[in-house]
């Protein structure tokens, strides 16, 4: 099989696929990422040779940034090529209860839906150095749309989860790991290594496995899709609301969504009323 697409650079070793995210300037989640990333899942599940997926970027500074905040109808268009709804939540929580076996290999930021992404892959290891981890969406009044709610409470704990949701601040990739944002934080120049070695020893092992566990730990730790669905839909309304708007206007302002402004962009979010 052959995996060819604008995003993502794939190759297949055996029983694993890596992908590498390559979508400049900075990774954001828009409509060719979403696209390429259905089109992914698609080939690889039709493949039964295919037990694991890996994902790592490309880009040094950022995994995913986050979503392409004015191509939201365009993406959402995307998701729904795979789950039938127009909702990234829902793209998202079909991979998690995909046979495959997701890995997430994580150096430079994840935020929002970057961080989404990564909490609905099965496993995920960060490079101690230079991972970040943030859900931005309170700085804009919102409600993360994605999975992040279902997801935290479940890793962290109520009160955990409640920081990381209303701060919408930075954290990096050790204390992301005390959190339970994350499996491991590992040094820079031993995690590619690491991870691929751990792909392919699970995928040495039988397909029928994996599925049976899989099932059985998402049937314990997994929400259900309608409490995806709700997430989804209140986000889209929030983004609707005037200071939700007024807000999204300050950081465009501020350099929303362009690189270098985004390195520092928990800082930013703590500044989007100052005059």
């Amino acid at each position: 099989m052959s995996f060819v697409f604008e995003t993502l650079d794939v190759r297949a070793e055996g029983a694993v696929l890596f992908a590498e995210i390559l979508a400049p300037p900075m990774n954001l989640l828009g409509p060719e990422l979403v696209r390429d990333m259905v089109s992914l899942i698609q080939q690889a599940e039709a493949d039964e040779a295919l037990k694991v997926l890996v994902f790592k970027s490309g880009d040094r500074d950022y995994f995913i940034s986050h979503v392409d905040v004015t191509r939201i109808k365009e993406y959402r268009h995307e998701a729904a090529k795979l789950t039938g709804e127009a909702s990234i939540a829902l793209l998202f929580r079909y991979l998690s209860a995909s046979r495959l076996v997701s890995i997430a290999q994580i150096e430079g930021r994840v935020r929002g839906a970057g961080s989404e992404f990564v909490l609905a892959c099965d496993m995920s290891f960060a490079a101690s150095e230079s991972a970040i981890f943030c859900q931005i969406e309170s700085a804009f009044g919102q409600l993360p749309g994605g999975g992040a709610a279902q997801h935290l409470a479940r890793l962290m704990g109520r009160s955990r989860a409640l920081e990381v949701l209303l701060s919408a601040q930075d954290y990096d990739a050790d204390l992301a790991e005390r959190y339970g944002w994350i499996n491991r934080a590992l040094p820079a120049a031993a995690l590619g290594d690491f991870v691929a070695a751990l792909a392919q020893r699970i995928g040495s092992f039988p397909a029928a496995g994996h599925v049976a566990v899989k099932e059985r730990v998402n049937a314990i730790a997994l929400a259900p899709v309608e409490d995806f669905r709700r997430d989804s839909n209140l986000f889209g309304e929030s983004a609707r609301h005037p200071e939700t708007q007024s807000r999204m206007q300050a950081a465009m302002k501020r350099g929303f969504q362009t690189r270098e402004a985004e390195l520092a962009l928990a800082s930013m979010l703590g500044h989007l009323t100052d005059p």
